[in-house]
């Protein structure tokens, strides 16, 4: 086992991680912004290293300033956390090179799963079911015309690469695909990822639903891959999440045991090692799946995992990359490694408006937890703290657990209501609110619950 870890994030992320590292007895490292330097998680490591300026292009992305802190602060170890470079290969690389560890999967699994095509295609020859879309890179208009009326209106139109929402447009005819492949070609040529362009067929009530795997070798030993149960992920805004539950209210215990099987089948196929996510988008009233994507790293909704399991993702992603046993029975029934109990959601808190969703950063005047049976919270800020623009608005993760979903949900308005922020924007109306909407309070919802609730 290594004795140090170098936290590649910022916010609650890394305050997260950190909480862990230090449990775990060993050294953790921060690393930070000018931006960032007040906030909790640079005060609870061990140690601090300035990036530079709040851009995150100078500060977080920059591969080498955050190669120079591993150096300067003697860190044997990496865990890049979600977002910035979580998912680039050619960082976990360079770990690797600098004789570190990277606690994360291999960067030929980043590679292979980073691109959605190259994803499905793979998927597909391994035996996990994927949606009617295309298998080659859609690079101009008219390729993409002609695609949808091979798979049939309405389409969903998707960047090759990146996340979180990104691009993504539903089109149900050809002058509504034309803006949506423009939209989407703005955005991967923005962010990065190119400008393939992919097309899927659209399920109308659909449902979004996650498999949590950890994968315990990287093929060198017996290329093992256990399931962690699922997330539903339906309650989106601008196709970003915002609420996550465990177990997912939606689906059949046949449906779900199908589920953990395909995603063990997808760590396998690629060798996976340490914590992922395969995503899928259920029909819901087909109750079938589809692959969407995997992501290569630790989720922003992984609480609800370890409130249903008792399991520390983190203590596990960093067990696995220094060769240790899990710290949990990892024998496999069916694809599920550890059986869950309860119910658990997470609510994401932003500093956005409740309404339109649109960011409003400031200073926090007032910052009050709630606390009491089965809630958690993770944040990335206190009082006195500033909510900069140069990042996402993710305030923190309001997370509960109950014996049953009706607890949870009870537990989850109770935290709501004494939850208390002033001076940025936030969104806790919008939580109360879908607290207290029939359709979540019923379980029966799907994708497009948000835009209903805000027509």
């Amino acid at each position: 086992m290594f004795d140090s870890v170098l936290v590649a994030n910022r916010g609650e992320i890394a305050r997260r991680i950190i909480r862990t590292v230090r449990a775990m007895g060993l050294r953790a490292i921060a690393v930070h912004s000018e931006a960032d330097a007040d906030l909790p998680f640079v005060a609870e490591a061990d140690e601090a290293f300035a990036l530079g300026p709040a851009a995150p292009a100078q500060s977080y992305l920059d591969i080498a300033r955050v190669l120079e802190a591993c150096r300067a602060t003697g860190a044997r170890a990496v865990h890049p956390g979600y977002g910035f470079l979580a998912e680039n290969a050619a960082f976990a690389r360079a770990v690797g090179e600098a004789g570190l560890v990277w606690i994360g999967p291999s960067p030929d699994a980043i590679e292979r799963m980073g691109d959605k095509i190259n994803a499905r295609n793979l998927m597909e020859r391994a035996g996990v079911p994927v949606a009617a879309g295309t298998r080659e890179p859609v690079t101009g208009i008219a390729g993409a015309l002609a695609a949808a009326a091979e798979i049939g209106y309405p389409v969903m139109v998707k960047t090759a690469g990146g996340g979180g929402g990104i691009g993504m447009g539903v089109a149900r005819d050809d002058a509504e695909l034309t803006r949506a492949f423009e939209t989407a070609s703005r955005a991967a040529e923005r962010f990065g990822g190119g400008t393939a362009i992919l097309l899927e067929r659209f399920v109308e009530r659909a449902r979004h639903v996650e498999v949590q795997i950890l994968g315990l070798a990287d093929g060198t030993a017996d290329g093992t891959v256990v399931a962690l149960g699922e997330r539903d992920c339906s309650v989106q805004r601008r196709h970003q999440k915002v609420v996550e539950e465990s177990p997912s209210p939606g689906i059949t215990p046949e449906l779900r045991a199908r589920m953990l099987e395909a995603a063990v089948r997808a760590g396998e196929a690629v060798g996976y090692r340490g914590a992922g996510t395969v995503e899928c988008l259920v029909d819901a009233d087909r109750q079938e799946f589809v692959f969407l994507e995997m992501n290569t790293r630790l989720q922003v909704e992984h609480p609800v995992t370890e409130l249903v399991t008792g399991v520390d993702l983190v203590e596990q992603q960093i067990l696995v990359a220094a060769g240790e046993p899990v710290g949990f029975a990892a024998a496999a029934s069916g694809g599920q490694a550890v059986e869950p109990r309860g119910h658990a959601i997470e609510l994401r808190v932003y500093a956005e408006d409740s309404r339109r969703f649109f960011p409003g950063p400031g200073k926090i005047d007032v910052w009050e937890e709630p606390s009491g049976p089965g809630i958690r919270i993770d944040s990335g800020y206190a009082a006195g703290n500033v909510v900069t623009p140069f990042y996402d608005p993710l305030m923190a993760k309001l997370c509960v657990h109950g014996a049953d979903r009706a607890q949870a949900l009870e537990r989850a308005r109770a935290a709501v209501a004494a939850f208390r922020i002033e001076g940025p924007k936030n969104n806790l109306a919008f939580c109360a609110e879908l607290l207290g909407n029939p359709e979540f309070a019923a379980g029966d919802y799907d994708t497009g619950l948000v835009a209903r609730m805000r027509a």
